[in-house]
């Protein structure tokens, strides 16, 4: 699988969406906010910018019901953007009925992408089925040490849903990659990893660790706020990021939101 540079100086450009949370049902919500409703005025605002990319990435969590009918949803939500899309499971996701909807015509549910001339990504599958946390199989751990010595002279974007570090926030780092010191230690043993890309948190974080930039993204629907301890909800918008990843192997990402005040959650809930 291969994506081609749209870029004259070679440059891949990536856009982020995650955490949609869909329901058969057009009404279905989320704490409140109509995840349906959310994701498109998402689409709409990425169109209305005329944002510029060669592909789409999904990190998980695509459906809230697990229903075959939320899978069909997003693949017609992303229809008007007209890219590519690569997805991966989260804990939400049924893999069975997302695999109903692939491949099609936009998603691809791969393992590996050749980026241009100068990247690759590998898409890891972090699910642990009927729990929130998650883990790397052996296999998933033996497939990113694989790719990463096959194409050691390309910088790498992993991909996988569970976030690899702590985040800061007591009840969110409960749910974290469980044995992330082995997902570290595979990469560690290489020098082309440049960047990690996760969901789950449904917020914006961007660290650098191990040398290694770890990021995660808004979600499409309810954000979570940040440096809590106990469940909370956060004010700010639903989102998605866009990163440019250059030939240098320098990596240029920003986050962008729908307006002020868009889709708030119900804040006096307690979890979901």
């Amino acid at each position: 699988m291969k994506v081609t540079s749209s870029s004259s100086d070679g440059s891949i450009r990536l856009l982020q969406i995650t955490d949609t949370h869909l329901f058969e049902a057009t009404d279905g919500g989320l704490l409140s906010v109509n995840t349906g409703e959310s994701f498109k005025a998402v689409v709409d605002a990425v169109i209305e910018q005329e944002c510029v990319y060669d592909a789409l990435l999904a990190t998980g969590d695509i459906s809230q019901d697990h229903s075959e009918a939320s899978y069909q949803r997003f693949e017609q939500g992303i229809a008007p953007l007209e890219k590519p899309c690569y997805w991966l499971p989260g804990n939400h996701d049924y893999k069975p009925n997302m695999s109903t909807v692939i491949p099609s015509d936009q998603i691809q549910q791969v393992e590996h992408v050749l980026l241009g001339e100068h990247w690759q990504m590998i898409l890891l599958d972090s699910q642990v089925v009927s729990v929130p946390h998650g883990r790397l199989s052996d296999q998933q751990l033996e497939l990113l040490d694989e790719k990463l010595a096959q194409h050691s002279d390309r910088h790498t974007l992993v991909l996988l849903h569970h976030h690899p570090i702590l985040v800061g926030s007591a009840w969110l780092d409960q749910h974290t990659l469980k044995d992330a010191q082995d997902f570290w230690q595979v990469v560690e043993k290489h020098s082309n990893v440049k960047a990690v890309l996760c969901g789950h948190v449904h917020q914006d974080m961007n660290v650098l660790h191990k040398g290694v930039r770890v990021m995660a993204t808004p979600s499409t629907c309810v954000q979570f706020k940040p440096n809590s301890d106990d469940f909370a909800l956060d004010t700010l918008s639903p989102g998605w990021r866009e990163l440019t990843l250059e030939a240098s192997g320098n990596l240029e990402t920003v986050v962008k939101r729908l307006p002020i005040g868009s889709f708030q959650p119900d804040f006096n809930s307690a979890g979901y």
